[in-house]
């Protein structure tokens, strides 16, 4: 039997962090390719330094002559994401930092496993696991941690962004400890916030000061008590931030881009990579199906697992499980789920409709748990499928 009372923990980093300036870069790029070409193919892999962007991996285009006429637009991408983050640091300026793009072909030996040809469909672009999840305990059908620590560092970018506090530096992390009665969150116990700062004399008492009004507006009300535990920039001073105070690299937030460790990960990374890596598409797909289950009220929680090989269509397994909370049973829910999607690499794609130039927006605060948007991003939150499944079980 599952607990009910307990406290879990997650944690966000803010757009600014190393590893998410990578995570925009890499999805910059792949969002410039999708739109001169749908279908193109393509690996992008960001890593930053000190005065340093290196962009490499693999793209596949219809016409692959085309390549070099698009390799002249990586440099300008890739300070256009640095300076609409806010990087202008002296050694990490959206102006002078040095870029180097090293983006080549797609392997061909990997495109004649993934390519349709003749009688075979398209087949998925690696062997993986791909997981998603939902609960009712959010709005969102999101975990509580990790929602609300999204949540937290998007609210402190926009008032750094507007103007409202110029103090505030790009680079940020948040993490909130969420105490749960009964299966439901109903208090904050400890909220840990680090934020770069810009005025090198303001001390840890001067950001509390001028974060907690935002974070007080962003949390449920009645969540922040007087037992809650505030550590805000622990360590002291926090001037030098991004890349020149630590390196990042794309695909090492994963935790953070999905539950926050309240579900399980598969291990592949989303950012940099087209949808016809089911790494990036397919744990799209689990996370709609898991969503719609909820949303369906087929479930109050759900993790989905979806399982595929290279080169090979179908998914290898579906698998559901509603913690005990199913208003079915979890065979039939799978049953369901096969009958109302087809969850090939092809029909994950056509059914969300990923071929367009979407992704650049999932690199930092998550890539669940957001609204739909008019021109078909975050396509997964949507909750269309609520009654084919219904009628389905």
């Amino acid at each position: 039997m599952s607990r009910t009372t307990y406290t879990f923990t997650s944690e966000s980093v803010s757009e600014g962090h190393p590893d998410k300036v990578c995570d925009r870069i890499s999805d910059a790029v792949l969002d410039a390719l999708i739109a001169e070409e749908p279908e193109a193919r393509v690996a992008a892999e960001t890593f930053a330094t000190t005065n340093r962007v290196v962009i490499g991996g693999e793209v596949g285009l219809a016409d692959q002559a085309k390549l070099k006429d698009y390799m002249g637009k990586i440099d300008e991408i890739a300070r256009a994401c640095i300076k609409d983050i806010g990087y202008e640091q002296d050694k990490f300026h959206h102006e002078t930092v040095e870029i180097t793009n090293l983006l080549h072909e797609q392997s061909a030996h990997i495109a004649q496993g993934v390519d349709a040809s003749g009688d075979k469909d398209e087949g998925a672009g690696d062997q993986g696991i791909m997981f998603g999840f939902a609960t009712d305990e959010t709005d969102a059908l999101m975990p509580a941690p990790i929602q609300f620590s999204h949540a937290i560092l998007r609210r402190l970018a926009e008032v750094r962004k507007n103007g409202s506090e110029p103090v505030l530096g790009p680079d940020a992390k948040s993490q909130i400890s969420v105490r749960y009665e009964n299966g439901k969150p109903v208090e904050v116990s400890s909220l840990v916030l680090s934020t770069q700062h810009l005025d090198e004399t303001l001390t840890s008492n001067d950001i509390r000061a001028i974060v907690e009004p935002y974070i007080r507006e962003t949390l449920p009300d009645g969540w922040l008590t007087d037992n809650t535990v505030w550590h805000v920039n622990p360590t002291g001073k926090f001037v030098i931030g991004g890349p020149d105070g630590d390196a990042g690299l794309t695909g090492r937030k994963i935790i953070v881009d999905t539950y926050g460790g309240a579900a399980p990960h598969g291990g592949g990374a989303f950012s940099g990579k087209d949808p016809t890596k089911v790494d990036r598409s397919a744990a799209y797909a689990a996370r709609y199906l898991a969503k719609n289950i909820v949303a369906a009220g087929l479930a109050h929680k759900c993790t989905l697992q979806l399982s595929y090989a290279i080169g090979v269509a179908a998914p290898l397994s579906i698998y559901v499980n509603t913690h005990d909370t199913g208003a079915v049973p979890d065979e039939r829910i799978e049953a369901a789920v096969r009958q109302c999607m087809d969850l090939t690499p092809r029909g994950i794609r056509t059914h969300l409709e990923l071929n367009r130039p979407i992704y650049q927006r999932t690199a930092a605060y998550g890539h669940f748990g957001r609204a739909p948007e008019a021109d078909g991003g975050f396509s997964w939150e949507r909750t269309d499928l609520t009654e084919a499944l219904k009628a389905a079980v």
